[in-house]
């Protein structure tokens, strides 16, 4: 990676291409933001429902303040965790002064938009670069597994199609924290959970700030029309090729086994799972046709590992994957975050498609 690449990448964006870029959680999509054709040609790449809007990524509080509406809370929380993983749902900003503002398919046709700065010296580097705000979604198909190495991207795309920026595996590994600060006076709402939690965000404002999914179930995170705010908000979403399910303890593969669809079909089954004995009892379930693929268990190395891991499984072409429950708290509201962010990707990993 070096000074050519970003000066390769730049001239391809100024023309309308797309270019994958790494950041610390995953690799984005990169398109100008201001541009409708370029921004379609994103959706098109990777087949993306057109309502699903898409984050801007920004180099930091100047530009994002030219493309939104940013009170104090929005602001201190972009002083307290930019750059890094968290984007911020706020009103779009009228008569932007970056030749007009964001285009409305990267709003999916609503009034706010979703902005971010990422953490990663690559991603930073082309930004400042390129000198405008540019879309980022996950480099892959829609609805599939993210890709967390330049190797995931390519996979998925031509180079022809797709210029590749290689800044080695994301360090966070799930996608941003996504907060909507809400109606006017309204509270804030985590969207889609990342490894900033809620509590993080509370602290910075001094005020409560709403968890993923309270109140309001599936309505949470969609707005006036049926309009979603964030991405990630799908059902099915981040998923395999293979069939994904998730079992609360190993015993449960015994029961996935005997299913009738997998029953002497003579097939792979692949189980990911955290614990420190996991070999040990899977052999004691004594099953045929089964292979284990050890996780981390402590938080956030899980979390930088869950889609490389999903991704090896997948290749292994199993009948089906298995993936044993991770915790659902830690010992502290940071850890907890996290592992409730993995959870929310592996509940949507596993939905009915």
């Amino acid at each position: 990676m070096n000074h050519q690449d970003i000066v390769r990448a730049v001239e391809r964006l100024k023309a309308g291409g797309l270019v994958a870029f790494p950041t610390e959680t995953v690799y984005g999509l990169g398109a100008d933001a201001r541009s409708e054709a370029a921004v379609a040609r994103v959706f098109a790449a990777k087949g993306r429902p057109s309502n699903n809007p898409l984050i801007v990524h920004v180099p930091g509080l100047l530009m994002a303040e030219q493309l939104g509406v940013l009170d104090d809370r929005a602001r201190a929380l972009t002083r307290a965790f930019w750059p890094g993983p968290l984007s911020i749902v706020v009103p779009r900003a009228a008569g932007s002064g970056l030749a007009g503002g964001v285009t409305g398919g990267v709003r999916g046709g609503g009034a706010t938009v979703a902005l971010r700065s990422p953490d990663h010296p690559v991603a930073l580097a082309l930004l400042f670069s390129f000198g405008g705000p540019l879309v980022g979604p996950s480099a892959n198909k829609s609805g599939g597994v993210s890709p967390t190495l330049a190797a995931h991207v390519r996979e998925a795309f031509d180079e022809r199609e797709v210029l590749t920026l290689d800044g080695g595996a994301c360090a966070a590994g799930i996608e941003s924290t996504v907060v909507w600060l809400g109606e006017a006076g309204g509270r804030a709402r985590v969207l889609r959970p990342g490894v900033i939690g809620a509590a993080a965000l509370g602290a910075v404002l001094g005020e409560e700030v709403d968890g993923p999914g309270l109140p309001g179930g599936a309505g949470v995170g969609v707005g006036v029309g049926g309009v979603l705010l964030s991405p990630g908000l799908l059902a099915s979403h981040y998923a395999p090729r293979a069939r994904c399910v998730v079992v609360e303890d190993l015993a449960g593969v015994d029961d996935l086994v005997g299913m009738e669809e997998l029953a002497g079909a003579g097939g792979l089954v692949v189980v990911l799972s955290h614990s420190l004995v996991a070999e040990d009892e899977l052999a004691r379930l004594d099953l045929e046709g089964v292979e284990l693929i050890e996780m981390p268990h402590e938080a956030w190395a899980y979390a930088g590992a869950l889609y490389a891991r999903l991704r090896e499984a997948d290749a292994r072409g199993p009948l089906a994957i298995v993936v044993h429950r991770p915790p659902s708290a830690g010992e502290t509201a940071e850890e907890t975050a996290v592992w409730q962010a993995i959870m929310d990707r592996l509940a949507r990993a596993s939905a009915a498609r």
